[in-house]
C-alpha cells in the first residue's frame, strides 16, 4: 500500500475505496500486505490523473466502480480511455465516448456561451417534486465538484442539499466524510445520527458512523454500529474486517477469527 501511494501519490482512503468496491482486486503477501498487480496499478494510475483534475474521490470511485459493471469481465486497457471534461468522468472506447456516471452518450460539439439567458417558469403543485428532486441533484453535483477546490463552499452545499432533501443518504455520507477528513469527527457522529432518522437501512450510513466513531476512540459504540451495518449487508468485507481488527484489540480472539474468517471468505469470492 506504501509503495502505491508513493509511486501515483494517491491517498490511502483512495486506494482502499476501490479496492473495497472491487475495482482493484490486489492479493496478500505473507504478512498480509496487499500486493499489486500491473493491471491494478494501470486502474489506479488512471483514478489518479482523475483526481489531479479535482474530481472528487467518491465521484471517482462511483464512476469507475459503474465502469466496471459496464464493461466485459476483461477490461479493454487498449483502446480505452478514461478522462475528465470539467467535473465530469468520461470514457473513450473505439469511436464512441460516454460519461461514466450515467452511461449518456457525449458528442463532441463545441457550444458557445449564451450570456443572460435566465428563464424562470412556473410549475404547477404536480410539478413541484420533480423540480426538488432536480435541486438536490444539482447541489450534490456542485458540492461533489467543490471538495477538492473549495470543502467549505463543498460543505455548504450539502447542507442546502440537505435542507431540501432530507433523505439524501448519498450527501450526508459524502458531507460525514468531508467533516471526518478535516477532523470533525463528532459533527460527522451527529450528522449521521441525522442521517439514520430518515434512512435507518442505508448500510454504508451506519459504517462510516462506525469509523468516525472510532476515530473519537468510543471504540464499544463503533462495534455496535458495525454490528448494524453487517445484519443490513453482510457482504460488506470491509465492516467484517474492522470488526476483527477492533475485537483483535479488546481481547475477543474468538470474534476476530471469526469476521477475519469472513473477510477471507469475501476476498476470495
Amino acid at each position: 500500500m506504501r509503495g502505491i501511494q508513493e509511486m501515483l501519490g494517491l491517498s490511502r482512503s483512495a486506494v482502499s475505496r476501490l479496492i473495497a468496491h472491487g475495482f482493484v482486486s490486489p492479493s496478500r503477501g505473507p504478512r498480509n500486505e496487499y500486493r499489486f498487480s500491473f493491471r491494478d496499478v494501470v486502474l489506479l494510475r488512471t483514478a489518479h490523473r482523475l483526481q489531479q483534475a479535482d474530481i472528487p474521490t467518491r465521484k471517482i470511485v462511483r464512476a469507475l466502480q459503474r465502469l466496471k459493471a459496464t464493461l466485459p469481465a476483461e477490461l479493454p486497457l487498449s483502446g480505452l480511455r478514461i478522462t475528465a471534461i470539467g467535473s465530469e468522468i468520461a470514457v473513450h472506447e473505439r469511436e464512441s465516448r460516454w460519461e461514466a456516471e450515467s452511461g449518456q452518450l457525449l458528442m463532441d460539439f463545441d457550444v458557445a456561451p449564451v450570456r443572460g439567458a435566465v428563464a424562470f417558469v412556473e410549475r404547477g403543485p404536480a410539478e413541484a417534486p420533480a423540480l426538488v428532486e432536480s435541486s438536490a441533484e444539482l447541489l450534490f453535483a456542485r458540492a461533489e465538484a467543490l471538495e477538492a477546490s473549495d470543502p467549505g463552499a463543498a460543505e455548504r452545499s450539502y447542507r442546502r442539499l440537505l435542507d431540501i432533501a432530507p433523505a439524501h443518504a448519498d450527501g450526508y455520507l459524502n458531507l460525514g466524510a468531508l467533516l471526518c477528513e478535516s477532523g470533525r469527527c463528532a459533527e460527522a457522529v451527529a450528522l449521521y445520527d441525522t442521517a439514520l432518522g430518515h434512512c435507518p437501512d442505508t448500510a454504508l450510513l451506519h459504517f462510516n458512523r462506525a469509523v468516525a466513531l472510532e476515530d473519537l476512540e468510543r471504540l464499544r459504540d463503533a462495534l455496535l454500529a458495525y454490528d448494524r451495518c453487517l445484519t443490513l449487508d453482510p457482504r460488506l468485507g470491509d465492516a467484517h474486517f474492522n470488526v476483527a481488527r477492533l475485537h483483535d484489540h479488546l481481547g475477543d480472539k474468538q470474534k476476530a477469527i471469526r469476521h477475519f474468517s469472513a473477510y477471507r471468505r469475501l476476498q476470495d469470492k
